[in-house]
């Protein structure tokens, strides 16, 4: 089943849960701030985009706490680490097809075609 990491107050969240709803498929809702993805997903997560960039929420408080450039310099494992730690640093929504493949933010064409396709 499909598992998504939300956070009630990001309104991208609530839309991605009504596409979700409006479409028909079932998905278990998980608190990304009270139980965020554990280090292995996200590694995981991390090889498939080729990057750890798309893992970050560049927009959230939490990252601009720590900053950019701190954020730069972190090794993978550090980044890694950081984003199992807190929940509020992954992009969101963050949600784990069936077949295992990771989806970052909320693009309905994207979600469609993982999804549905």
């Amino acid at each position: 089943m499909l598992q998504v990491y939300s956070y009630n107050r990001c309104s991208t969240c609530r839309r991605a849960l009504s596409w979700l709803s409006d479409h028909g498929l079932d998905h278990t809702v998980i608190d990304i701030t009270a139980d965020p993805p554990s280090r292995e997903i996200l590694a995981s997560a991390m090889e498939q985009f080729g990057d750890r960039r798309p893992l970050f929420n560049t927009s959230g408080q939490s990252y601009r706490a720590l900053g950019a450039v701190v954020v730069k310099a972190m090794s993978d494992d550090e980044a890694l680490d950081a984003l199992a730690a807190d929940g509020r640093l992954i992009k969101r929504p963050f949600a784990i097809t069936p077949d295992g493949q990771v989806l970052v933010g909320f693009k309905p064409e994207v979600w469609q075609d993982q999804l549905k396709g």
